[in-house]
């Protein structure tokens, strides 16, 4: 064995992890979305979530995409602790489809697969087709740095120093340790399972020993969870603890089951595989994960109360500072949730600003200083929520986001831009209710009225707009028009009334300035309301309203 050997197997390594990250990326771009709905919609039950966590996984062939995405969703309260224990162990079991994929040993298709990707990806203008390429070309990848890994390890059989070091590890406990260390590192359990199908099919691995190997993958596989949640919220730090509490009760009950029954386990399960050594390995590593679930899915109660041991107290939110409700730590975001993380602040902050517009129309019609100095409070932590949330889509703007998601991100610069005009107008109104309180400007019964019949058409129209963009649906655009050009009348009427009433003397200027300020700044409000409501629509669905 010399120092070729040795290049040869890291650079099969290299493009093993490489194919498995362009496939795995590439899924997630692909099918993400869709995926994620899915997953955000199915997990009420957690035995059916637990099914979905199975699927989402085999098909984006990445747990720790799940888990992510799972801590995510925890993080912004769609999903409760309970309801992600499901998740979280069918996204064991989906990952066991990489190794079994692993033990077909596509190696010799492996270059057909490369070149169709390849074709895909550079001669193909749409970006779907652009990204099944990438995933095609991530698989070929993939197998083709197994088959120099499998080159390389074949040289190893004639090394008498790595037979002998190979031959020596008997010890389960060590294993369970070698397993643990190459998996940690390597912040991929399949690789490492991939790495024991090839040294096992080689002959350089005793079958038995492969078990205690798959147990150290399962603890290693840990590591990634726990390091992406440090920094999160206490439910985010115990998902995190859910997926490590899970592996390790169940790797040390197998490990139990083992010491007692070995050999019939491992002679049962290359039986069943008809003496294929790879396939046997990609079997037990899948029975593993099926029997941690089996064993483990009656008590996940009591696992996610344990967490709340680890990690005891809730979040403690300041009243000092401004802070992002689900946002997560520039380390943490994932581009799977990255544009709905997004999407649930900007919900907050629109939140934020009709109750500011509703609050700052009651102070102008009945100036109260509590309220207009509420407006004001609350004014400044939208302005934060502006800030800080178009600086978050400008960086994800530059990760490889889902396809669907990449086509929506323009539209929530417009979205956040007209929520914070929403709350502009509405500090503005709070602001003429002060000055009509400090010189005591007086309001007819009439125009006050008129200004609350307009407010309220106003905030109709600013909650059919911000049910639209919570839910992505168009059901109430109809409403929104209709509502959205009544108010355009209604400004032109009371404008054209008010210059009556003010040319015959039956309105001071200063009351006339206050007056005319505020209808005009509602039907700019609704303004804004409506072009949120336009934002959810893709360009096609545009030019069709157009055509209306």
């Amino acid at each position: 064995m010399g120092i070729t050997t040795i290049f040869l197997l890291l650079g099969g390594l290299g493009l093993f992890l490489f194919g498995m990250k362009l496939m795995s990326d590439g899924l997630e771009q692909v099918a993400g979305a869709r995926m994620r709905s899915i997953l955000e919609f199915f997990t009420k039950n957690r035995f059916v979530g637990m099914l979905v966590g199975i699927l989402f996984t085999a098909v984006v062939q990445s747990s720790s995409a799940t888990t992510v995405m799972v801590v995510s969703f925890v993080n912004s309260g769609l999903m409760n602790l309970f309801q992600a224990a499901g998740v979280i162990l069918g996204a064991n079991i989906g990952t066991t489809v990489t190794g079994q994929l692993i033990a077909f040993n596509l190696s010799d298709v492996a270059p057909l697969f490369v070149i169709i990707g390849v074709v895909m990806f550079m001669f193909c203008n749409k970006q779907n087709v652009k990204k099944i390429g990438v995933v095609i070309l991530g698989f070929g990848i993939l197998f083709m740095g197994l088959s120099t890994m499998s080159g390389a390890m074949s040289s190893f059989k004639e090394s008498p120093e790595v037979v002998s070091l190979l031959g020596s590890l008997t010890n389960p406990l060590m294993a369970i340790l070698v397993g643990f260390m190459i998996t940690a590192i390597l912040q991929s359990s399949s690789a490492t399972v991939g790495i024991v199908i090839l040294m096992a099919s080689q002959g350089l691995l005793a079958f038995p020993i492969c078990f205690f190997l798959i147990l150290g993958c399962n603890m290693g596989s840990c590591v990634s969870a726990l390091l992406a949640s440090i920094g999160g919220k206490k439910d985010a730090k115990r998902a995190a603890w859910i997926h490590f509490l899970f592996n390790i009760i169940g790797s040390f009950v197998i490990f139990m089951i083992l010491m007692i029954a070995l050999d019939p386990i491992a002679d049962g399960i290359l039986t069943l595989s008809k003496g294929n050594v790879s396939r046997a390995v990609a079997n037990a590593h899948t029975l593993i994960k099926i029997c941690e679930v089996f064993l483990l899915f009656p008590f996940m109660g009591w696992v996610v109360k344990a967490t709340y041991r680890i990690v005891p107290g809730e979040d403690v939110r300041s009243t000092d500072t401004y802070e992002l409700k689900y946002i997560q730590p520039e380390g943490s975001v994932s581009p799977a949730t990255a544009v709905v993380d997004g999407i649930h602040e900007l919900q907050q902050m629109g939140e934020l600003a009709r109750t500011n517009l509703k609050m700052s129309m009651e102070a102008l019609c009945e100036p109260d200083e509590k309220k207009i100095k509420a407006v004001c409070e609350q004014e400044a932590y939208i302005d934060f929520l502006n800030r800080e949330i178009t600086d978050y889509l400008v960086k994800i703007s530059e990760l490889d986001l889902p396809i669907a998601d990449a086509k929506i991100l323009g539209g929530l610069f417009h979205v956040v831009n007209d929520i914070e005009r929403i709350g502009d107008h509405a500090e503005n109104f709070a602001e003429a209710a002060k000055e009509r309180m400090e010189k005591q400007i007086p309001f007819s019964e009439k125009a006050i009225r008129q200004i609350r019949e307009m407010a309220e058409m106003v905030t109709e129209v600013l909650d059919y707009a911000l049910q639209m963009f919570s839910e992505r649906s168009t059901e109430h655009m109809k409403e929104v028009l209709q509502l959205e050009e009544a108010v355009d009348q209604l400004e032109r009427k009371l404008q054209k009334a008010h210059v009556k009433r003010l040319t015959k003397g039956k309105c001071t200027p200063e009351a006339s300035m206050l007056y005319s300020d505020a209808i005009s700044g509602l039907e700019r409000a609704a303004d804004h309301a409506t072009n949120i409501a336009f934002a959810i629509l893709e360009p096609e669905d545009l030019s069709e309203e157009e055509e209306e």
